[in-house]
């Protein structure tokens, strides 16, 4: 079905669908009234003017209170400053602008291609997507992370890393998701850039040792290990293979390390072969699918980090099966086993979310050309098979046509175009680029006090 042909009927769709999606986000889905945020609010403005301790603020009425290493409470100390409206009006803005940069990146140089109309209906869509819907409601950081760690990806990715890795260690030393991308960088033998980022997480970590050694002291040795502050494993949203296990009742930590264990090794299988490749945008995807599966806990907002996979799949031209797992991240069907998990049914609907990550981490396009690629090789092929002017019968001809090759970053090798939207040289396992280049800190699921098609969140156990 085509769309509208003029520009006045393409501004008509952009404000139906903009009104059907507000109405949708509106009534539908939880508003989850920036609990998170409020979190860290009342923990920096505790901390700041009223003496308290990080990890010991509470949000009135609830358990829930600061998990995130003490450098994050560094970062957000601005917010001591400002109003608790001021504050989610920054939130808003902060991700909004983190949402571009990440959009920036995974688009590469096909963001010209689509003007204000694709990019419009794009914005229509993203609102749908569950992740993104409660990273904004919940007032989270996922996004501003992800933005960090995927800009360090293209200045790996365009042979411009002298500091590639910083954004990776800060992104670390914030929420310990990301640190997985450490590991990235040494599949990838980035060495200089692992050593960054590893430096620069180390140096954030000791900055907030220095500035308060107490709340450092009870994070590391407690409660970076008491699951306990952040919610119950078996929450329907929690979406990680401990969700999974602690949802079939055996939350055991032996069979969920074994299970651990077992992702990590195909993660370090499948993202060797992205990197021997130079498939960076895959090798990334692969990593943040990973970070998911293996932290403890996984809520739903985490899973910001599937966009990536997303965008793997539509540039190698799987764009039926990217729009088919995204609809069912639009959907909140986990939700529907909020109460009782139990049976076949609950096992595969309630983990809906993580079978699509594990799917993704196992079936992936990784380290193979993309439709890109291809359309760049058959284009040079039928401008080769142009046939030229008729020459004399008994005259040879000399000279031999040099196919098109591919950069280690998936571009032509003449131009500065990447397959993967990322540009330049992309990685490989054995350079260095010239110019020199526990699981999861889980935070606390958060709820709203507003009524909604959802049940609101038990305390933990």
């Amino acid at each position: 079905m085509r769309g509208p042909g003029t520009d006045r009927g393409r501004v008509l769709l952009v404000l139906a669908l903009g009104t059907a999606v507000t109405v949708f986000t509106a009534t539908v889905p939880l508003l989850r009234d920036f609990f998170d945020l409020r979190v860290y609010y009342g923990a920096v403005d505790g901390w700041v003017h009223h003496g308290g301790r990080i990890y010991d603020y509470r949000v009135p009425g609830t358990p829930y209170g600061f998990t995130y290493p003490p450098f994050a409470a560094l970062v957000m100390l601005p917010m001591a400053l400002m109003p608790l409206r001021t504050a989610v009006a920054a939130s808003l803005l902060l991700n909004l602008a983190a949402l571009a940069v990440v959009l920036r990146i995974l688009a590469g140089l096909a963001w010209r291609r689509h003007g204000w109309y694709g990019w419009a209906l794009a914005a229509c869509l993203l609102a749908l997507f569950e992740p993104l819907r409660d990273t904004f409601s919940f007032g989270q950081v996922n996004l501003l992370l992800l933005a960090l760690v995927l800009a360090d990806g293209r200045l790996l990715a365009t042979g411009r890393g002298r500091w590639a890795g910083a954004g990776i260690g800060l992104a670390a030393a914030i929420k310990l998701t990301p640190a997985v991308f450490i590991g990235l960088l040494l599949i990838a033998r980035r060495w200089r850039a692992a050593a960054l980022a590893t430096a620069v997480a180390a140096g954030a970590t000791g900055l907030a040792a220095w500035a308060d050694p107490g709340a450092s002291r009870f994070y590391w040795t407690e409660a970076l290990w008491d699951t306990g502050r952040v919610g119950r494993l078996d929450y329907v949203s929690n979406q990680s293979l401990q969700g999974v296990l602690a949802r079939l009742g055996e939350p055991g930590r032996p069979v969920w390390a074994t299970a651990v264990l077992l992702v990590l090794c195909v993660w370090a299988w499948r993202a060797r072969g992205a990197v021997a490749a130079g498939d960076w945008p895959a090798a990334v995807a692969l990593t943040g699918l990973t970070a998911c599966l293996v932290s403890p806990i996984t809520w739903v907002h985490h899973l910001v980090w599937l966009l990536p996979s997303f965008a793997v799949l539509v540039r190698t031209g799987h764009v039926r099966l990217a729009g088919a797992l995204y609809a069912v991240l639009c959907t909140s069907v986990v939700w529907l086993w909020y109460d009782d998990a139990s049976g076949l049914d609950g096992f595969l609907g309630s983990n809906a979310y993580t079978w699509i990550t594990l799917g993704l981490l196992l079936g992936l396009p990784a380290g193979q050309p993309s439709a890109f690629r291809l359309f760049l090789a058959r284009s040079a092929s039928a401008t080769a098979a142009v046939p030229r002017q008729a020459a004399p019968a008994m005259t040879p001809v000399s000279g031999q046509s040099e196919p098109v090759s591919a950069g280690a970053g998936g571009g032509a090798a003449t131009g500065g175009t990447d397959a993967a939207g990322w540009g330049g040289r992309g990685i490989s396992a054995s350079s260095e680029p010239t110019g020199s280049t526990r699981p999861d800190a889980a935070n606390p699921q958060s709820r709203s006090a507003r009524a909604s098609s959802y049940t609101a969140k038990p305390p933990p156990s």
